[in-house]
């Protein structure tokens, strides 16, 4: 545990950017925090420095990513047809299967040091997904969990017709944690009908906009989110 607690968190959008450029910058940030932990534990109270806190936003270009649980038959496309599509495919280091990120999808990546807030993974989980589940209900949208599911969903009571709006995948260490949600405002669904997205066949996907029926303004969004984050965190968003 942080002798110095920093509820400060930084936050950067980064626009438009290249998956694995995002990757390396993330990665950037995630070793820099271990980096201080770990020289915090062999320096006296006075002498340690305050783990820092990001909240990066973004969106990325056409991509499938599989996380180390997840199967790659659970992408449909071969070399050819990911060339076709216009698109990357990266095996990463979250949890989860696979899933689609493109244009017009809310990507969050939190770099949070846990010890500034709580340690708790599963904790941490239900924050990011009650954010959107909040976020939606700002809009209209009742939203929820299913149960043995990451995600939020709608329709997640009574099951006709489950679909999923926001796809979760995370990794931790030393309780610093990196990659985080992908929520789907004005994402282009057909994507996602070349994957079984998160592994699961049986259940649809979604958008804010499909069920809306008009485009979202993107910037709206991040708004309510950063709301929702800094008030479920008691985070102080600089």
């Amino acid at each position: 545990m942080n002798e110095i607690i920093n509820k400060r968190v930084e936050f950067r959008d980064l626009g438009l950017i290249d998956y694995h450029q995002a990757w390396e910058y993330q990665e950037s940030l995630f070793a820099e925090t271990v980096e201080i932990k770990i020289r915090n534990r062999n320096l006296p109270v006075q002498e340690q420095s305050p783990t820092p806190n990001y909240l990066l936003f973004l969106e990325h270009p056409h991509v499938y990513t599989l996380g180390k649980s997840g199967k790659q038959e659970n992408l449909l496309l071969d070399e050819a047809g990911l060339n076709e599509k216009n698109a990357a495919f990266y095996k990463i280091n979250r949890g989860g299967d696979i899933t689609y990120h493109g244009p017009g999808q809310l990507v969050g990546y939190p770099i949070l040091d846990l010890d500034n807030f709580f340690t708790d993974i599963h904790k941490y989980l239900r924050f990011l997904e009650e954010a959107v589940i909040l976020t939606l209900a700002e809009y209209g949208i009742e939203a929820g969990r299913i149960t043995g599911l990451t995600g939020v969903w709608l329709d997640a009571n009574k099951q006709e017709n489950p679909r999923k709006i926001c796809a979760l995948g995370v990794k931790s260490s030393r309780w610093v944690t990196m990659h985080g949600f992908a929520f789907n405002i004005n994402s282009d669904l057909n994507y996602f009908s070349n994957i079984i997205p998160c592994g699961i066949d049986d259940k649809a996907v979604t958008s804010l906009q499909k069920e809306l029926g008009e485009e979202i303004s993107l910037e709206d969004v991040k708004e309510k989110m950063k709301k929702h984050l800094s008030t479920l965190f008691e985070m102080e968003l600089i």
